[in-house]
């Protein structure tokens, strides 16, 4: 797997550098701002770009143009955003052209070697993923009347860790259950959702950004 990275931090970038090729993937490009950063995106075609959402040359929302950018040119490349808060508008926006294949995270989480190099993996799978105080905050802004309400409380807290790109395995460690179970759970999301069998992924997708749009 081949990734590019754009960050101008240099100790974190090469903190994530390390991580990634300790995980067996290939960094192919590395950049501090956003003109280089979609520069090595175009020349290397990478599996999947990890961005900090703020870098040179203003300091704002460089991440999100670049995602935006990368999403247009190169749909089949993954993009996972790293910021240093959660920012629920960032989110809609970056989700604004579909949950496949996107995620989002607290920089925090780089330090977690395992956890980050899975959600590149699962970013560059086509999946979608967001960091769990991204969900928490979403699940605590929910209203009545929301299309999520038919949902029982374990099938929310499966999707919520769905949304958090968590595999049946996963999910199934997290709460004490057995993955058959956690399955069953999956299926009833899907089919309260109106969400056909068209490909188990897909409708993971899709599930989280029914979740995502219903939490806006």
């Amino acid at each position: 797997m081949r990734v590019v990275i754009g960050e101008d931090s240099l100790l974190l970038r090469q903190g994530a550098i390390r991580l990634l090729e300790h995980d067996g993937m290939e960094v192919c490009g590395q950049a501090g701002d956003l003109e280089d950063l979609l520069r090595k995106v175009r020349g290397h075609k990478p599996d999947v770009v990890v961005t900090d959402i703020r870098m040179p040359p203003n300091h704002v929302d460089e991440g999100l143009q670049a995602a935006e950018i990368i999403r247009s040119e190169l749909p089949g490349t993954g993009v996972l955003v790293l910021s240093q808060y959660v920012e629920q508008s960032y989110v809609t926006r970056l989700l604004a052209g579909g949950a496949e294949g996107v995620g989002y995270l607290l920089k925090d989480r780089v330090a977690e070697g395992r956890r980050f190099a899975e959600a590149v993996r699962q970013v560059a799978g086509g999946g979608s993923v967001l960091d769990p105080e991204v969900v928490a905050e979403m699940m605590g802004r929910r209203a009545e009347g929301d299309p999520l309400e038919e949902l029982t409380a374990r099938e929310r807290e499966v999707l919520a860790l769905m949304a958090e790109g968590r595999t049946n395995r996963a999910i199934a460690a997290e709460l004490y259950l057995s993955e058959r179970a956690v399955e069953r759970h999956v299926t009833g999301v899907f089919t309260k959702l109106g969400l056909q069998s068209d490909g188990l992924e897909h409708r993971r997708v899709l599930a989280v950004l029914r979740y995502l749009e219903a939490a806006a």
